[in-house]
Parts: structure tokens; sequence; C-alpha cells
């Protein structure tokens, strides 16, 4: 049992627990297999897949001389060029070592050089080979068929080991090595998880890891303007870990999201090749593809592409795994253009071709491989002993010759294993110089090579490695990252194939002028989930998938604050027409032009007009018996009302202002206050007579012109006092109305330049004169039953009548066009208009077709004392004229109200 928060892999003691039996049981399992392998066989017998070099220290080399054999054999096809040409590299580069006089003097390095077959499970069982001599054997209870204890061959001690290639082989074969504490230095595995320094802190390599790849290729994606792209990994350490390293930096850089996490299996179908493309397909925008896979998946894929028509959709970001190879895009050139491919930075190395080229079957039989190379290398077949050669197959001469009679590049790694050997070669200078001082050759304190002291003289190495530039490593064992970016181009190109267009150093460096595409297309695709929004338009994220988005459109009074977000505009602005910003609002006002204007200016003006007329018709007649009979005193305080109404159209209309504001509240309600008082005082003077004279004979008090003044001039100072408090409490202002024209389209949005009346305030002024309205209603009412020859009265309730109508539809209409600064601002003055105009054409059309009272027959004579005493109330002159002049009289003002028909004044006649 174990306690919460201490699991056996997080102990201590139970790892190196774990440790102590596995390697007493390898101890055990290979002494057994050295026992009867050195017993019974020669040594060359116990290894027939390695290549021994005799030597003073021994380095071990491990090598993908062949592929992974089919159908459960360890080994299949060789590999001219990751095998034989690296293989190679380290052979050239021991030679170099050892002839060289001031790199480890009297010191011979040899090797034991292993074929992996490109397997893991194979490479541990050749990679014990390099253990045996660190396990110490009791042999005291061996004897021979005399008696004689058996000679044993001593195997060589490995110091440290060069290789391996593939990155799962390399784990595999550094979990065993750590084990005896021997120094490991790849040239090709690039797994971020070699990295880990506590589980692989033996293992040292001169190639940086993916996670540098990965970065580089996040920074290539980039730089493209990609940001949805899917990954494509070959099942194992290299594949999955680089594929991991991609991803987890492109979350944490952001900007770059994954469509789809593709992995290859171990041995996969050609049917599964296929869904694979079907699976990428399912996000057809990300045609960017993130590949980390060895050559062999790699050329599967592309043949996968092509049986579904998709040449030239994907675009292949491929890893050093692909680099420059030309044997996986083979037939397959069209598919594979415009790949974007990423290689350690690298030279060739021009001392190993000559070397390379200058082997031949005589002077390179060290190697055991090279017969095969060689039958491969020339395609032909080379005789040997017992064995009979195919007649159609050319022979082998000999006399063949590298880069001459078949074709020849050096391999991309062979910088990188020339480098690691010598890594060990600087490392074993190093602590000759520190241990054995002026010793010439291995002195006692190097026999043997301690494990964990050579790896710090490797760690702490700094050379110029075979190209020219620095070899060293971090406290990981990583080299630093310095990349070379390719492109494998087609058309248009004066040379096809893989041509550098960047190189990354810690940061990127791409040309992307000197990138083309399928067809030749100079143009970078598009490799997207979503493409960029409009202006006005925000991104609507999709949810899981921070690339993703859909565009919606700020509609209404918004405008795009980023490219998230959409705000409202403020009250006096309005989206601009792109609606990236707000500008401001037009500001609109009633217009002189405007003919919601001219035709209540033309009706004022009209009005106005009339009103003068009949002014100077009334002075001009002032002291005759009509006009006197008639109340000038009030009849001139009317006409005085009915101008102010005319007057305040003009008002209404000019541009606002303090002053045309103050005078708007002054003029607005005191109008028809002065006109309604005019009359509520006629009415009410009336209606006081006739009540009074059915009573008795004693006139009624404040009935004299002077009297009813005074009451008018009172009744309209309440309406003066209050637009002067008005003006203490609210002085007059303008003000920019925002709201009333703001329809759900924008563009007519307008803001409205008005006084600071708002519709209550309006009301309220008016108020008072439609109380006098009402009132003034109520005695023309009461005096509807006075006598013909006192013919005022109806006039005056049908003027009222006709008012109140029009006062009951002014108020609804002036509140339902209030959304409209034509139509709200003329309600107001048509208003006023209309209800004097229809009261003075009642009038008119009375005094046309009036018949003279005084002309008909009065039956009752004690009626007619009684009218003749009411008369006298009214103060109205008695005259000798005969019935035939006072009509006459009648019909020349008649003649006169004729001149003006809209506005004739109340001169009603008794």
């Amino acid at each position: 049992m174990t306690s919460p928060g201490h699991t056996p892999s997080s102990s201590p003691f139970y790892y190196h627990h774990i440790l102590f039996c596995i390697r007493w049981t390898l101890y055990l399992w290979l002494w057994i297999a050295g026992q009867v392998g050195q017993v019974s066989s020669s040594h060359q017998h116990f290894h027939p897949h390695s290549i021994k070099i005799p030597g003073d220290i021994t380095l071990g080399g491990l090598f993908p001389i062949h592929s992974r054999g089919p159908h459960g054999l360890p080994c299949g096809e060789l590999k001219k060029e990751k095998g034989i040409h690296r293989m190679e590299a380290m052979l050239y580069a021991l030679d170099q070592i050892n002839s060289d006089p001031e790199l480890l003097p009297n010191i011979t390095l040899g090797a034991r050089i292993l074929d992996t077959c490109s397997r893991d499970t194979y490479a541990l069982e050749q990679s014990l080979t390099f253990v045996q001599a660190l396990i110490q054997k009791d042999t005291s209870d061996i004897r021979c068929s005399n008696g004689e204890p058996p000679l044993i061959r001593r195997p060589e001690r490995v110091v440290g080991v060069i290789g391996a290639s593939a990155s799962s082989v390399s784990i595999m074969v550094a979990n065993i090595l750590r084990l005896f504490e021997i120094p490991q230095v790849s040239y090709a595995s690039t797994a971020p998880e070699l990295s880990d320094n506590n589980r692989y802190d033996f293992f040292s390599r001169v190639v940086p890891p993916d996670s540098y790849q990965a970065q580089a290729m996040l920074d290539i994606v980039r730089a493209l303007g990609w940001n949805y792209v899917s990954t494509l990994a070959s099942e194992g350490n290299y594949g999955e870990s680089g594929v991991e390293a991609f991803m987890q930096i492109s979350r944490e850089a952001g900007g770059v999201c994954i469509a789809q996490s593709v992995k290859i299996p171990r041995e996969p179908t050609t049917v599964e090749f296929d869904k694979i493309i079907k699976r990428l397909m399912e996000t057809s925008n990300a045609r960017g593809v993130i590949i980390f896979a060895n050559e062999d998946d790699i050329k599967c894929v592309l043949e996968a592409a092509k049986r579904a028509n998709l040449t030239g959709h994907f675009l292949f970001v491929g890893s050093d795994s692909w680099g420059a190879k030309g044997s996986p895009i083979t037939e397959l050139e069209d598919v594979a253009e415009g790949a974007v491919t990423i290689l350690p930075k690298r030279a060739s190395i021009d001392g190993f071709d000559q070397y390379f080229v200058s082997r031949s079957l005589e002077n390179n039989r060290r190697n055991i491989w090279f017969n095969e190379f060689w039958e491969d290398d020339f395609r032909c077949k080379l005789t040997r002993p017992g064995i009979k050669v195919d007649p159609e197959k050319k022979k082998c001469t000999g006399e063949e010759r590298i880069g001459q009679d078949s074709a020849y590049e050096q391999e991309g790694k062979v910088q990188f294993v020339i480098d690691a050997v010598y890594a060990v070669a600087y490392a074993l200078h190093s602590m000759h110089l520190d241990l054995c001082r002026s010793s010439a050759g291995v002195c006692s304190d190097m026999d043997p090579v301690e494990g964990r002291l050579l790896l710090d003289y490797i760690r702490a190495v700094n050379f110029n490695g075979s190209a020219g530039t620095s070899v060293l490593f971090n406290e990981n064992g990583d080299a630093p990252g310095r990349y070379d970016i390719f492109q494998f181009q087609m058309t248009n190109h004066s040379h096809p194939g893989y041509h550098v267009i960047g190189q990354w150093t810690n940061n990127l460096k791409l040309n992307l002028d000197e990138m083309q595409w399928s067809g030749g297309d100079k143009s970078v695709p598009d490799s997207i989930c979503s493409f960029p929004c409009n202006p006005g338009e925000r991104k609507k994220m999709v949810k899981g998938v921070p690339c993703c988005w859909h565009c919606e459109l700020c509609d209404g009074y918004q405008y795009q604050l980023d490219e998230f977000t959409c705000e409202t505009c403020p009250s006096n602005m309005r989206p601009a027409p792109n609606r990236t910003t707000c500008c401001p609002t037009p500001i609109i006002k009633l217009e002189w032009n405007s003919p919601w204007a001219l035709v209540p200016a033309s009706l004022a003006l009209l009005g106005i007009v009339a009103t003068s007329a009949v002014v100077i018709t009334f002075i001009r007649f002032n002291d005759t018996p009509i006009v006197r009979a008639s109340g000038r005193e009030l009849s001139y305080v009317l006409l005085t009302g009915i101008f102010l109404i005319y007057l305040i159209t003009f008002l209404m209309i000019a541009e606002p202002g303090a002053v045309a504001c103050a005078f708007r509240r002054l003029l607005l309600g005191l109008g028809m206050a002065i006109t309604y008082s005019a009359m509520l005082t006629k009415t009410n003077r009336i209606y006081r007579i006739f009540e009074q004279g059915k009573r008795s004979v004693t006139p009624p008090k404040f009935i004299s012109p002077t009297s009813q003044l005074i009451i008018t001039f009172i009744l309209i100072s309440v309406q003066v006092l209050g637009v002067f408090v008005w003006f203490g409490v609210v002085p007059p202002h303008t003000i920019i109305d925002y709201e009333e024209l703001r329809p759900p389209n924008p563009d007519l949005a307008r803001g409205i330049l008005k006084c600071d009346m708002s519709d209550l305030s309006i009301i309220c002024c008016l108020s008072y004169s439609i109380v006098l309205m009402v009132t003034c209603t109520v005695y023309a009412v009461k005096s509807r039953g006075v006598p013909e020859t006192f013919n005022e009265a109806k006039p005056i309730g049908f003027t009222m009548y006709t008012t109140c109508v029009i006062w009951m539809a002014f108020v609804p209409i002036f509140f339902g066009t209030a959304k409209s600064t034509e139509k709200g601002g003329t309600s107001l003055i048509n208003q006023g208009v209309i209800s004097r105009q229809t009261g003075g054409l009642y009038r008119l059309l009375t005094n046309t077709f009036l018949r003279a009272p005084l002309n008909s027959n009065r039956d009752n004579k004690s009626q007619k004392q009684i009218e003749n005493k009411r008369a006298g109330w009214f103060n109205v002159e008695e005259t000798s004229m005969d019935s035939e002049r006072t009509i006459f009289t009648r019909k020349s003002i008649t003649q006169i109200c004729c001149c003006f028909p809209l506005s004739f004044p109340p001169c009603f006649l008794p």
C-alpha cells in the first residue's frame, strides 16, 4: 500500500530498486549468453552483423544499415544514404582522428559498429554487446575436457556510443546504456523526450531537439499567415513527441489552431492511408499539414493524396525526417510541390566526398555491408563461390566507380556523424590531458574510462565542427538550434528540386519572394479556419477553437470597438458608413424653404395682412356709431391677440436661439390669452346684462368700457406672470434632441435643434388659454337665447364651438407627429391659424347674409321697450337715422369685411 500523494513512480527508493533489479537481470542474461557464445564459437561468429575496428579505446556505433524487415523479419532492404553513408562517415572520422598527431596522440580509436535495422527492439538486442565487458564473470567452475580452464576472449570495452538514428531506437538504447554509465552521442535523434536529463542523463546529441524544430515550424506557419493546420505523425517517439512539441508550443504562443491530429500506425496499409486523407479533408480549410513521419510514411501519404485527386490541395511542412530527401517524393513531385521542409543547418563535407567516391571492393573490406551496397548502387551482382548468378542480371566487375557509374549525393546527416565522433574524441583528449598529464598512450587512470567522468568532458566540449560551425552542448546535452528551410519547387524554375528559402537560428529568416506553390503561383495559399471579418463586423468565436469564428455585423447604432466587440454609439452620434467608428449626427431645424414652413408662413402672412386691414378700417371709422356699438376697445384688444397669434408662426419657424426661445414662450400663449380674455369679457358682459335684466332694471356692475379693459388685462396678466415665472425657473435656451429622429436606420438619424420646450411645457403654456376658451364657451352657451337684436352672442358661441373641436383635434395630432421636426412644429402653427380663420369665416358669412332686424315689425311693444332699455345699458348711441340708413351702414361694414374674409374680427352688431 502507498500513502496518498506518494506513488511508486515518484519514490526515489522504489525507482532505484527497479534499476537495481533490471541491472542484475541483464547481468545474468548477458553472462549466460557470453559463456555460451565464447566457448562454442569465435567472436566474429557471435557478432555476424557488426564491424570491428581495433583500437586502444573502442567506440560503439549504431546505424540503420537496413530498413525494418517485413512479416516479422528483423531486417529488410539496404539503406544506402541513411545507412551506408552515415556509417562510412564514422569510419572516415576515425581515420581522420587517428591520423591527427595533435588529437589523442599515441592513442588509437577503435569501433564496434552495429546494424539497428530501423527497429528499436532489434537495436536493443544488438546494443547489449556494448555492456558485456562490464559484467564480472566467475569462470572458476568452467573447465575444458582436458581439465584446463577455458581461454575466454575478453570483449572489448566500449567507452561511448555514437547513435542511434531514430529517436525510438535512441530512447530504447539509452535506457540500457545509462544503467552501465556509458555516454551516448546521437547524430540524428531529435525527440524532445530525450532532453529529459533525469531519465536520459547519459544521452547527448549534436543535432537540435524537435522542440527547436517545432518552434521553427511554428514560426514558418505564422510567417505564411496560416492559423489553422493539421498534424500528421508516425507512431513512435519521434513522430508523436515532435507533434506534441508543436502543439504545446502553438498553444503557448497562441494564434495557431490544430484542426486534426492524425497518427500513422506502425505498419499501416494502403486503406489506412486513404482513411487518413479523408480525415484530413473533414477540415478542408486546414490545407497546411505539419508532418513528423519517416520517409516511408511520407511517401505513402503523398500517394494517398494523389489517389484522392487532391494534388496541390495539401501544403506540407515537413520535419527533418523529410528534409531534402528525394526518395519520399520520387514520382510524386506534383503532389509534393510547394512542400516546405526543415533540416538542421549543414554543409557538404568535401573530404568525405573524396573519401567515399574512392571506396572500392578492394580497399573497403572492413565494411561487411559494402558488397551489398555495391550491388545495389550499380545494379549488378557479385559472383560468390558456390552461388550461381542470374544470367539476366549484370555482373559486377569491381571496376565500377561511385559517382561516375552511379549517382552520388552526400547524405544530409554525414556532417553530424563526424561531429559526434569528434565530440567524443575531444572529450577523451581533454580527459587524457587532465588524468595522464605527459604520459603517452592510455594511462592507468584512464583504464578503464569512467563513464560519468567522460560524460562531463563531453558536455564541456566546444570546437568548430566539420562544417565550420561550433559544436557544444547545453545542460541537457542538446545542441543549439540551427536550421535551413527548404521548399520543393518544380515548375517555372531552372533547377527543379529543393531550394533554400530561409534559415532559423533562434528566429526565422524567410524569403517569401523566393517561394512558389503549385503551378508556379507566387501568392501564399490560405490555410485558415475563418477569413477576416469585414470592417464593421465582430468576431463571434467558435467554442473550443480560438482560430474559428463567425462574422456578425454591428447593426443598429453599434460600431466595431475591437475585433470582438460592438458598442453602441453615444446618443449624439451615429455609426460611420463602415461602422468602425462613430461620427456626429447631423443637426437639422425647420428651414424657411421647407413646404412645412412655407404653407403656415403664407397663411400667417395673409392673416397678418387681413388683420392689419381690419385694424386700419376700425381706426378710419373709429367714431362711427357701428364701431362704437361693437365695443371698439375690446375689439382692438381682440385684434391685437389675433395679430400675435399670426406673428408666433414666424418665431416658430425661425432658427432657435435664446432670444427666439424667450419670445416663443411669451407669445405662444399670450396671443391666445389676449383673444380669449377679450371674448370671455364680452360674453360675460352680455350674459350678466340679460340675466340682470330678467330680475331688475338696475344695470349690473363693471360693464363700462374701462371696466371691461381692466378685467381683460387682469386675465391677460395671469398668462404673462406665469411665463415670467417660467423664465425664472428654467431660463430659455436651445437643445439638440437626438431621440425624436432616431429611426432603426442610423443613416436617417438627425439631431433636431429646438428650444427647450417639452410637449408638456407647451400644453401647460396653453392650458390657461384652454381654461379661458372653455369658460368663454360656457358663457356663449348660456347667452344663446338673447334676442336677435343683440346678435353678438351667437357668432361668439359658434366660434367657441369650432375652436373647441379644433383644440380636441390638435392635441392628438401634435403628440402623434412629435417624431417629425416639420409636422411637430407646424401642427402648432396651423392650429392657431385655422382656429382664428374658422371663427372669422363664420362671422363673415353671418354679416354678409344678415337681415337688418330693425326693419322687422315688433308685434310686442313691451318687448321692444325692454330691449331698448337693455340697449341703454350697452351705451348704444341713439340716432335719428331711418331704417334704410341703418341697413346701408350694415352693408357698408359687410363690404369691408368681404375684403378680409379669413381673419375678420368679432365686430358684432347690436
